[in-house]
């Protein structure tokens, strides 16, 4: 692989001009002072991320042309991520991905088949009876504190199978992103996963 590419995705190049480009928007941006220098530890894995961002993009790309999909049908971004725990369950990169139409077509059709079952349901609303409670009742001296008494399952029933089917999807897309990422996408050295415990920048320290 030339060392001007920083990755090939089903066998197209993937130049580091692509990336040198990612990172002078996000350093041109308002967040910049946030951002970690050039040059260091931590600014080469901003750029392995982005490298991430970029092939995980190529690969929705690619999936979605030999699916047929476009993305003027696509589900809502808040659909799929409702809120933080729903964007740290699918990771960084493939939450970042999603604001994109065409990747959340693709999650929409990847994940289409995906269900939870009355056994889940019952399972979950026995461990956690307060999850769907109201969220507040009237308390002494104008305060309002949280139920102490969780609803009965038929009434919350729909609102655990959502929760339940959207972090299940979530898991699912996730897994198939990772696979068909690992078999389409060779990455130079120096952009290697953040994560690869391989590469010498990812280094644990207290």
């Amino acid at each position: 692989m030339s060392a001007r590419l920083v990755a090939t995705v089903a066998g197209d190049r993937v130049p580091v001009d692509e990336v040198d480009a990612a990172e002078a928007r996000l350093r041109s941006g308002p967040r910049a002072a946030a951002l970690p220098t050039s040059g260091t530890r931590e600014g080469r894995q901003l750029r392995r991320w982005l490298t991430q961002l970029i092939v995980t993009q190529r690969v929705v790309a690619v999936e979605a042309a030999a699916r047929g999909l476009h993305g003027q049908d696509a589900p809502g971004e808040a659909e799929l991520l409702p809120d933080v725990t729903a964007r740290l369950e699918i990771g960084s990169v493939a939450a970042a991905a999603l604001a994109d139409p065409l990747a959340r077509a693709l999650f929409a059709d990847v994940t289409a088949t995906v269900q939870v079952t009355d056994d889940d349901v019952a399972d979950y609303h026995a461990r956690n009876p307060l999850r769907f409670a109201a969220t507040a009742r009237a308390g002494g001296q104008g305060w309002r504190v949280p139920s102490r008494v969780g609803p009965p399952l038929g009434e919350v029933r729909c609102a655990i199978a959502e929760h339940l089917r959207g972090a299940a999807r979530r898991r699912a897309f996730r897994v198939w992103l990772d696979a068909r990422t690992a078999e389409l996408v060779q990455l130079a050295p120096g952009y290697e996963h953040p994560g690869d415990p391989r590469q010498p920048d990812n280094t644990h320290r207290h």
